[in-house]
């Protein structure tokens, strides 16, 4: 019986012991899941380990990455079938491959073998797809949609593709190199010295451009440039507004993108790409730029295409329609043309805030209309007059001072020249923009007084454009001197030329527009000013009255005769520096449902030059 018993317990002890065996061996669910989770994670050598060809493995698994440009591959173990020594394994691939915005999606299968104590996938490049062979690689065709257009207020594209020249000079070929660089840099007005360095440090053969020229602007130096030796030249097409300084930078330009804004756009572009590097293009690049299609194919040692395996769609970019006026704007940017200094022209319609023009002279070094930060000077008496009439200070019909100098908190202020008018309507104090009236109705106003009715005024709104824009801000004054130099614009006051614009619109409309750069789309504000009826009507009649004094008997008499009806305003004179003190010139005002602001920097004193350049902004205007 004893030994019965111990025979029966080695054969159960046997068979137990083949049964642990077989449970702990190696599973093929186990291979499988370690190739897929390195290659997802990107760890072509751990995934390679994994095969019975580590070598081709990685080989194989890099080029497929590197082909299609994958950002990220994600694999997921499907059904696993295994007899004998080998078997198959689905899985589920989704790769994000660089410049397209959707993923490449397929199934597939891996091959296993059972290699002395374990399973391996038994590699083979339709491990990574199906129909991939051996000798063949992925191959990624993408196409870019073409870019949708800015449109202009009548929906008319504002940028088209021009043909242009790119000028340029073959190193080899050059004779003179100082003698060519002065006679480009003074047809082409550009500077020498650049194109003399860029020459030297470059190769005999390489091109190196000089400028690009739109064909209508290169057929005008054509004969003095073509046959310069050294000077070739290539053709090309661009997509260009209608002018050259047409609404720039506003608008901006298109080109190939750069690393800054390759980041800000997103996986969905690459290196190479035409987007919008400024302006409007770079802040609506998603909207017009589109994403591309990508063909996925597979392609022989010689490129040929032996297998298509997918499209992944791309999207249309999508037109954007601005509120900007094109023939206003063609006036505001020539107005301009002439001015050697920073200015800026915002003109806009009080009834709706549409903004209708934004031009920037030739010197602004960057968007200062919309987002310039400069000291308000004397146009701030509007808001300095709104206080004081609104608190009962004063009334439209009031006299008042005005010495050629005041002394507030120890501070003297002077009138420009410190002429003395004596004791005169607020009106003509107003209209004659004198210093010492407004700075002693500071001295009065609450302290908050110039922050609550700036706000009436849209001033520190923080309205919410689609590229930056300074809605203007307003310190609390730090004592009676700083709420002194508030009143007339010179203390902790700043402006930009749109807050000046919607600052006139609030006059002539009664309550502050909400600007639009998009069409139908008024801008919302990070502090949204109070609501339309918080600015006494009696406060708005008497401030249309004093603006139109300033150009009938003020300050901007050179704007009475313009044509298109009456003008009125309020000219600044914003003082800055000290080695000599210098003056930024301002002028916003009204005509009709036209809201304008005119600024230049360091424009002398009164409304010289601000006030012709609004003249002959309104003159040119099309009627």
């Amino acid at each position: 019986m004893t030994a019965r018993l111990t025979a029966s317990a080695v054969v159960l002890a046997l068979v137990l012991a083949g049964a642990a065996a077989c449970s702990s061996g190696p599973k093929p669910e186990d291979a499988v899941t370690a190739f897929l989770r390195s290659w997802s994670a990107g760890d072509l050598a751990g995934a390679a380990k994994r095969t019975d060809n580590p070598t081709a493995a990685q080989a194989d698994l890099k080029a497929a990455a590197s082909a299609l440009g994958a950002t990220s591959i994600t694999a997921r173990k499907g059904a696993v079938k295994v007899k004998d020594k080998k078997g198959t394994a689905r899985f589920a691939a989704r790769w994000m491959i660089a410049g397209l915005d959707k993923p490449w999606a397929y199934d597939g299968t891996l091959a296993l073998v059972r290699a002395k104590k374990e399973w391996l996938i038994h590699w083979a490049p339709t491990d990574i797809h199906p129909k991939l062979g051996v000798g063949q690689v992925l191959s990624l065709r993408r196409a870019m949609p073409d870019r949708a257009s800015i449109l202009d207020s009548a929906g008319q594209p504002l940028f088209s593709r021009t043909d242009v020249v790119t000028v340029g000079i073959e190193p080899q070929k050059v004779k003179d190199l100082q003698s060519l660089a002065v006679t480009l840099a003074s047809a082409l007005k550009i500077d020498a010295a650049p194109i003399v360095a860029d020459v030297t440090k470059a190769k005999p053969t390489e091109f190196v451009p000089v400028a690009t020229l739109r064909a209508a602007d290169y057929a005008l130096v054509r004969d003095t440039i073509h046959d310069l030796p050294g000077t070739v030249f290539q053709t090309d097409q661009k997509v260009l507004p209608p002018s050259l300084r047409f609404a720039q930078p506003l608008l901006g330009r298109v080109g190939d993108v750069t690393a800054e804004v390759l980041k800000e756009a997103g996986p969905s572009y690459r290196a190479g790409d035409q987007l919008g590097l400024s302006g409007l293009q770079r802040a609506l690049n998603r909207q017009l730029t589109g994403t591309a299609t990508g063909e996925i194919s597979v392609v022989d040692a010689k490129r040929q295409r032996t297998a298509a395996l997918a499209t992944i769609a791309g999207t249309p970019g999508r037109p954007v329609r601005l509120t900007l006026d094109r023939a206003m704007q063609d006036v505001a940017d020539a107005a301009l043309s002439g001015v050697a200094q920073p200015a800026a022209i915002v003109a806009l319609r009080p009834s709706t805030g549409a903004i209708l023009a934004v031009a920037n002279s030739a010197a602004a070094p960057f968007d200062i209309a919309l987002a310039g930060q400069y000291p308000a000077g004397s146009t701030f008496k509007i808001i300095t007059a709104s206080a004081a009439l609104g608190s009962g200070i004063v009334t439209p019909t009031s006299i008042v001072a005005c010495p050629g100098t005041v002394t507030i908190g120890g501070r003297t202020i002077p009138n420009e020249d410190k002429f003395v008018l004596g004791q005169i309507p607020l009106r003509k104090a107003f209209a004659r923009s004198c210093n010492t009236t407004f700075a002693m109705l500071g001295d009065k106003v609450a302290p908050d007084a110039f922050q609550r009715m700036s706000a009436l005024y849209g001033i520190g709104a923080g309205w919410q454009l689609p590229v930056t824009s300074f809605s203007g801000s307003v310190a609390m004054p730090s004592g009676d001197v700083e709420r002194a130099a508030d009143a007339i614009g010179q203390g902790r006051v700043l402006v930009s030329p749109l807050a000046e614009a919607l600052m006139a619109a609030t006059v002539q409309r009664g309550s502050v527009p909400a600007p639009s750069l998009l069409a139908g789309r008024p801008a919302t504000a990070k502090t949204p000013p109070p609501p339309a009826g918080t600015l006494p009507a009696a406060v708005v009649a008497t401030l249309r009255d004093f603006t139109r004094a300033v150009v009938t008997e003020g300050t901007a008499t050179v704007l009475a005769g313009v044509p298109g009806g009456p003008v009125a305003g309020k000219t600044g004179t914003a003082e800055f520096g000290s080695a000599p003190p210098r003056a930024h010139s301002w002028f916003a005002g009204y005509q009709g449902d036209l809201a304008f602001a005119v600024f230049v920097y360091g424009g002398q004193t009164g409304g010289t030059p601000a006030n012709p350049i609004a003249s002959d902004f309104l003159t040119r205007l099309p009627r």
